[in-house]
């Protein structure tokens, strides 16, 4: 018969920190198979489709489709940009333009989702050599990285209401054209943080 040593409180502690993680990532396969067989049930198939969009995964297209559905309330994508909080907020007077911070109005959760997903998009942009990847990369070495986040975060809004309202599939080479079909701009130059 083997008997095992005695272990050490410094063993037992890494021991139990090992234990709660493999139960947080049980608990966390079980949430996300709940939640995709909620989508399921739900008919929620355009959270999915959304899903093809850089930066937006599960959560994110989900609670996109529960704030705003099928986008038909928006005539245009800033004004779903807008609704999100991820719009520049502006002061101007006559021919002088002056854009500030983001609004932050609108949905919290939402824009914070979606500004994270951006963040790790801008995160892993620098290692790749497609025209999006090369967009974000110029803002943040140009500006900053939350500064090219919430850029590719208003971008990935006015892509989705395009992809909801007109029922498209993602084309990332659309994604960053100056103008697109529907006459709508996203100026990166002009989106800045409070406090930046």
């Amino acid at each position: 018969m083997r008997f095992a040593t005695v272990k050490r409180v410094e063993q037992q502690d890494v021991q139990a920190t090992h234990r709660i993680r493999a139960e947080l990532m049980t608990q966390r396969t079980a949430k996300a198979n709940q939640i995709r067989g909620l989508v399921a049930e739900y008919g929620l198939v355009t959270a999915k489709h959304l899903s093809s969009l850089r930066g937006v995964g599960p959560m994110t297209s989900t609670a996109m489709i529960a704030t705003v559905g099928d986008a038909r309330q928006y005539q245009k994508s800033r004004q779903m940009a807008a609704a999100i909080g991820i719009t520049p907020k502006q002061h101007s007077s006559g021919d002088r333009d002056r854009l500030l911070g983001i609004s932050k109005r609108g949905d919290v959760y939402l824009r914070t989702l979606m500004i994270h997903g951006a963040r790790a998009v801008v995160a892993r942009a620098k290692h790749k050599d497609d025209r999006l990847s090369r967009w974000v990369t110029n803002i943040a070495n140009k500006k900053h990285p939350n500064v090219a986040a919430v850029a590719l975060a208003n971008k990935t809004a006015r892509m989705a209401w395009a992809m909801l309202r007109h029922e498209t599939d993602y084309d990332p080479d659309f994604a960053i054209e100056e103008e697109s079909m529907y006459g709508h701009s996203v100026r990166p130059e002009s989106v800045k943080l409070n406090g930046s």
